[in-house]
């Protein structure tokens, strides 16, 4: 559910056991703080502006933005909760190309996590669609709770950093929610779909182009399907699905057999390390962190190919009785600094996942918190082993999401979106060794979209279009295409 570019998150953990180099060259690295979108100095979480937004949407405070020439940043000025039963406002950085009159109009790329920035990945996101730049105004966001207004919950960001699936203690998560407030429950996506149509508005323009990568793609569909009528075309790049949400991430385990031996048929490695791995985790346990770090791989070493991270070769010596190389990668991995929250915001990801998940064991996130421990329990014992194998079935109600959200306390549910169609032409990429947003959840999205096509990447893992030449050349010959005709594979 989170998205790359992040993989720096790998760098800064694993820089005890891996050249720093290596990961710099295996990822999209994020701009450094002094860079646009740097965030000021500030600690805590971000408190509601009281001042009311203008009775219109509008961009205020614009100047040319820091080390990114031909673009203009400025900020939104959005309720915090637009019911007005809360008072406050919130102040998103925007930042816009300077071609205001692009041939195609205007094309607004969404990070997600959710927890990531925007403005930090102008430069990336441009460099990669440099065609594409050509012929639409580029336009980037810092969604509400994220970048100079970060959600901040120091213990909890201490201890998940930008990890899904890192599971955190039931103390950080309620002081997460109790630094919060009331709130808390006003960052959830139907949220964050009303800022983008403000910005929308505020930028005056009629309809756009979306792009969006895991789950700035699940925000651009949500959008979509609230504003049906405001969306050319679509592209949707490391699929979230909106419907049967899967909060015990079975797919993901499961399909770690699959990279883990793609892995092995390149390396001709002459043994079975899916095979292995249930092995290992039976031996020495682990399950989570070694979860954990195969979906950070998927994004930074998606083919597992590295020799300086080396993990096939580590599992493989942990089968043979040998678990030191294993667990000095484990260790590596988390033992960096710790992650800012304006890099990444681990505050709005229990915020906004907690809400926006309605198929938690336990139900929406208004489910009292008695019982959910027991429903989760119950859960666990329905997993047969296959669904989770090479990973024990426990490792589904052990990881993050349904451990932090079993502690995040009644909230607010995200309001569904309209059940509706979408006509817009729309186009699917998919890494079919990524474990974050594995491709099963691609294939159940792109059957209800009536004019998607899906574009499998062989080889690539997460977040394609930013670590895969020939999945951004796929996106831009979409975006390019005359009517918003679909591509031919590649």
């Amino acid at each position: 559910m989170r998205i790359a570019p992040h993989a720096t998150r790998a760098a800064r953990m694993a820089a005890t056991v891996l050249p720093l180099a290596l990961l710099a060259a295996a990822c999209t690295a994020a701009p450094p703080a002094s860079g646009p979108g740097a965030p000021s100095a500030q600690s805590g979480a971000p408190s509601a502006r009281s001042a009311a937004p203008p009775a219109r949407p509008a961009l205020t405070g614009a100047h040319p933005c820091r080390d990114l020439p031909g673009f203009t940043c400025s900020y939104l000025t959005v309720p915090l909760d637009r019911s007005g039963k809360v008072p406050g406002t919130l102040r998103l950085q925007v930042a816009a190309a300077a071609n205001t009159h692009a041939a195609r109009g205007t094309l607004l790329f969404l990070t997600g996590g959710p927890g990531q920035p925007g403005v930090r990945f102008v430069a990336p996101v441009a460099h990669e669609l440099t065609t594409a730049m050509g012929a639409y105004r580029l336009v980037m966001i810092d969604q509400r709770g994220t970048g100079r207004q970060a959600l901040d919950c120091p213990d909890l960001q201490r201890q998940m950093g930008e990890s899904d699936t890192l599971p955190p203690t039931a103390q950080a998560v309620r002081s997460c929610a109790q630094t919060l407030g009331v709130r808390r429950n006003f960052f959830t996506t139907a949220d964050t779909v009303a800022d983008l149509d403000s910005l929308r508005q505020a930028l005056h323009v009629r309809s756009w182009t979306l792009d969006g990568a895991s789950y700035g793609a699940f925000t651009a569909e949500r959008y979509a399907l609230a504003h049906p009528g405001r969306v050319r075309r679509l592209v949707l790049d490391s699929v979230v699905p909106q419907r049967d949400a899967e909060p015990l991430y079975l797919a993901s385990m499961h399909r770690a057999a699959f990279v883990l031996r793609q892995a092995c048929l390149r390396q001709h490695c002459g043994y079975d390390p899916a095979a292995e791995l249930a092995r290992v985790i039976a031996r020495y346990g682990d399950a989570v962190r070694i979860f954990d770090i195969m979906v950070i791989l998927s994004i930074i070493d998606p083919r597992l190919s590295s020799p300086s991270i080396g993990f096939l070769a580590r599992l493989h010596q942990a089968a043979n009785g040998n678990p030191g190389p294993l667990r000095d990668l484990i260790n590596g991995f988390y033992s960096g600094p710790p992650v800012r929250p304006e890099v990444y915001s681990s505050g709005l990801h229990a915020a906004t996942l907690c809400a926006d998940i309605p198929d938690m064991p336990w139900g929406n996130a208004a489910a009292p918190l008695a019982g959910r421990k027991a429903a989760l329990a119950r859960a666990i014992q329905r997993i047969p082993a296959a669904a989770s194998w090479p990973f024990p079935p426990a490792t589904a109600g052990a990881q993050g999401v349904v451990q932090e959200c079993q502690y995040w306390p009644p909230a607010r549910p995200d309001p569904a979106p309209p059940d509706r169609n979408l006509a817009m032409p729309a186009l699917l990429l998919a890494g079919d060794l990524d474990l974050s947003t594995p491709l099963p959840w691609a294939r159940q999205e792109a059957a209800l979209l009536p004019h998607a096509q899906l574009v499998v990447i062989k080889g690539a893992g997460h977040s394609t279009q930013l670590h895969s030449a020939q999945a951004a050349a796929v996106a831009e010959r979409f975006l390019l295409s005359p009517g918003g005709r679909t591509v031919p594979p590649p």
